[in-house]
């Protein structure tokens, strides 16, 4: 219960600063880990700090190479790591799966409005047969990649609301 309250303050202000200044803290995300994992081994022992590593290992490992070819910042990788450390893995992995699924949802919208959802399908369709003719040993990004982002925040607190349905279910 206390984890469900930390990890809804956490994900409230994340959300707040991502859509306001682009950043998720670590001034955040560092107290609210240490609070999960406290939390876990009060109400678990040694298992539920055994969980709290499995899920932020897990969180962390789940978006590392995005992060690496550029598709994300830091703080959203560091958020979705905290979030395994506060509820454990198999909630960080359906958080992941909702955020993949509600950030795909979120790209597409803004494609539509934008009037590039066409043209955008035709470039990834162009770069994928690049990659494979070239046995994907070609990497290129768009030249403004700034003006394709959006914060990922958004993306990330969807899945945790996902997370929370498919788990009540």
């Amino acid at each position: 219960m206390m984890q469900d309250v930390l990890l809804c303050l956490t994900l409230l202000i994340c959300l707040y600063t991502d859509l306001k200044k682009r950043k998720i803290y670590n001034a955040v995300l560092f107290p609210s880990l240490i609070l999960g994992l406290v939390l876990n081994v009060l109400s678990n022992g040694y298992r539920g700090l055994i969980n709290s590593e499995q899920g932020f290992l897990l969180g962390l490992g789940l978006l590392i190479i995005p992060f690496i070819l550029g598709g994300m910042g830091a703080g959203d990788v560091k958020l979705l790591a905290v979030i395994g450390g506060i509820k454990g893995p198999e909630f960080v992995f359906l958080t992941f799966l909702g955020t993949g699924i509600a950030g795909g949802l979120i790209a597409a919208g803004i494609l539509i409005a934008q009037g590039r959802l066409g043209e955008t399908l035709k470039s990834f369709g162009r770069g994928f047969l690049l990659l494979l003719i070239s046995r994907f040993r070609v990497v290129a990004f768009g030249a403004d990649k700034e003006k394709n982002l959006y914060p990922y925040g958004v993306a990330i607190t969807a899945g945790v609301m996902a997370a929370y349905v498919v788990g009540v279910i």
